[in-house]
């Protein structure tokens, strides 16, 4: 049996760090949200007496990554089937778009949608594997889940669907060509005092209430908010630019995704979006506009080419910041 599903990558509308475990972990509330951009999976599996598991990258930046085990993909294939103690074939097809280091949750998406497109082969129940997808990355059930809005809490993997009825703006991205690691991104957090803390978990109940009440988004820019930019915009020039380049259009709804680098705003209308994109285009950094992705149910919603600016990520540059 052959499948073909859309893995879309997400930015975060929110971020607080609001503790760290004792192993290290840092525990978070944050607003995660999916949208048509992301990478395409091609999968065919069948059981078998032994397992055997492989793996092709195409794409514009397929070459940039290994396709062997070390690939999320590849664990999120072994993790399934271990999990559900069968032996199988499995062949992959990923044809990748979104690139790694960038705040997107490329890997995870991927790896949920290897173990979802499994699930509908082998006739297994995906809220079964949930422990599974956490143990291959705090963002992996994420992706687990149909809904586009889910607040997450914990490292990242307890997760609360959020209905947002809409209509919802567009967004624009800019990636900066730069990978930002996330270790180091987390090193440099000093924990916000409890105060700070308590007032930005209720501004992020509040964005929530907002989306549920399908508010325009004048009533809720202002909530937006990533606690680790102050960890990466002051050590990371590329990111710094496309902020203050998007900051100079008097774009106000601007915010880094996740632990950087991609920087992303939400305009209005589709003619804002375009506008946007050309004015922040150009060699350096990769610039586009997409919408919120509505489900995953429907595999042909997600448009992995829609509305690019110039720039390439074929010289993507790491920023051990």
């Amino acid at each position: 049996m052959k499948i073909t599903r859309f893995c879309p990558a997400k930015v975060n509308l929110f971020l607080e760090v609001t503790g760290k475990l004792p192993n290290g972990y840092h525990e978070l509330a944050t607003l995660f949200a999916k949208i048509n951009f992301g990478d395409r999976l091609t999968l065919q599996a069948e059981l078998a007496p032994d397992t055997k598991i492989t793996l092709r990258l195409t794409g514009p930046i397929g070459h940039m990554l290994q396709a062997d085990e070390s690939n999320l993909a590849c664990k999120a294939a072994r993790a399934f089937l271990e999990h559900f103690q069968l032996t199988a074939h499995i062949d992959m097809t990923l044809e990748k778009h979104t690139p790694t280091g960038a705040g997107l949750g490329g890997g995870s998406s991927d790896a949920a949608g290897v173990m979802l497109a499994l699930c509908e082969i082998f006739g297994k129940d995906k809220n079964e594997l949930l422990p599974a997808a956490a143990k291959l990355g705090a963002d992996v059930p994420l992706f687990m889940y149909e809904e586009t809005f889910l607040k997450g809490e914990g490292i990242g993997e307890k997760l609360t669907p959020i209905e947002a009825p809409g209509p919802l703006p567009y967004l624009v991205l800019a990636y900066p060509n730069t990978v930002v690691p996330t270790k180091g991104v987390f090193a440099r957090l000093k924990l916000p005092d409890q105060k700070s803390v308590l007032t930005n978990t209720s501004n992020l109940d509040k964005l929530i209430a907002y989306l549920r009440c399908a508010s325009p988004l004048a009533s809720w820019k202002h909530l937006l908010f990533n606690r680790l930019e102050e960890c990466v915009v002051p050590f990371t020039n590329s990111v710094r630019n496309v902020l203050r380049d998007l900051r100079k259009t008097n774009t106000d709804a601007v915010l880094m995704s996740g632990s950087g680098s991609t920087v992303f705003a939400l305009v209005e209308t589709e003619k804002d979006a375009k506008n946007l994109v050309n004015k922040l285009q150009n060699e350096e950094r990769i610039v586009f506009f997409t919408t919120f992705h509505r489900s995953l149910k429907d595999e042909n919603n997600g448009d992995t080419n829609t509305s690019y600016g110039r720039g390439s990520p074929q010289s993507v540059r790491e920023r051990d910041v």
